[in-house]
């Protein structure tokens, strides 16, 4: 019998394949650019507006809606002004105006005179306005009737929120009374909470200055939660429906538009009417 001939395979053993070192150059060249592609990106959100203003990526439609926005809110402005005729128009300004040339302050879409200023000194317990003091002391060298206001916080102490107005604004003859600025509802706390509060607040200021303070609010917050309560004090209200075009009988002042143009201030600025004239509004300030 013949023996079968068995031939034996060769196995080969493949050496494994050494991995990539992350220092090698291909990683280092990957990474450099991951590195330059995200400033490029964060460049381009940065500057996303101006970009997209440059290369006219708005589209018409938003263009004509924000147009038709402004030439509306112009119009209202305008009916408002004309059926206000004879009384005192002013500002209100607080940082977010930036740095105001207050020499150029003075009329409003060229014609009507600016009289009075209402400049946001405090918020809440422990911090004072960036621009309060350039804006007090412009205000006063253009020859502008001015008045301070605080925007309270309702969730922090009333007193502590008192103690800072009255240690940041020094009131001179001249002068409009303090305003309390009150828009938010307490988070921590209850309504009858918050109005002692703003009670101990209102005293206290009073007692400092000798004059009673204004309350400024919303039409609708003035109406549900301080109108019946607080119905010793004067009121400086904000409404801007399109509605309403002339101020109301019961309020001292009346804020009818956050988008109005004023030469020496960038961008829009809120305007208030007194419901008086000049001479009636010189009446209400400080002695």
């Amino acid at each position: 019998m013949s023996k079968k001939i068995v031939r034996k395979r060769t196995v080969s053993i493949r050496k494994p394949k050494k991995k990539a070192s992350v220092f090698s150059a291909k990683g280092i060249r990957l990474s450099i650019a991951a590195f330059f592609l995200l400033v490029l990106i964060g460049i381009g959100y940065h500057y996303r507006n101006g970009i997209a203003y440059y290369f006219s990526f708005k589209s018409d439609k938003i263009l004509k809606e924000e147009a038709e926005a402004k030439r509306i809110s112009d119009v209202r402005n305008f009916q408002v002004l004309e059926k206000s005729d004879g009384k005192s128009i002013g500002l209100d300004v607080s940082e977010y105006q930036g740095k105001i040339q207050w020499s150029y302050v003075d009329t409003l879409e060229n014609k009507y005179p600016l009289d009075f200023v209402f400049i946001r000194a405090t918020v809440g317990k422990d911090r004072k306005d960036l621009q309060f003091k350039r804006n007090w002391l412009g205000a006063k060298k253009n020859k502008m009737i001015r008045g301070a206001y605080h925007y309270y916080r309702p969730n922090e102490n009333s007193l502590e929120q008192a103690e800072l107005f009255i240690k940041t604004v020094t009131l001179q003859k001249g002068d409009l009374p303090p305003i309390l600025d009150i828009e938010k509802l307490p988070k921590n706390q209850s309504l009858d909470s918050l109005k002692v509060g703003l009670k101990r607040w209102l005293k206290a200021v009073e007692l400092h200055y000798k004059v009673k303070p204004i309350i400024y609010t919303g039409e609708k917050y003035y109406d549900d939660f301080l109108k019946d309560e607080f119905s010793d004090y004067l009121f400086w209200i904000a409404n801007y429906n399109f509605y309403r075009e002339k101020i109301d009988s019961d309020w001292l002042f009346w804020q009818f538009t956050e988008k109005a143009a004023v030469p020496g201030i960038k961008g829009n600025v809120d305007v208030n009417i007194y419901n008086g004239d000049l001479e009636q509004l010189r009446f209400i300030t400080v002695e």
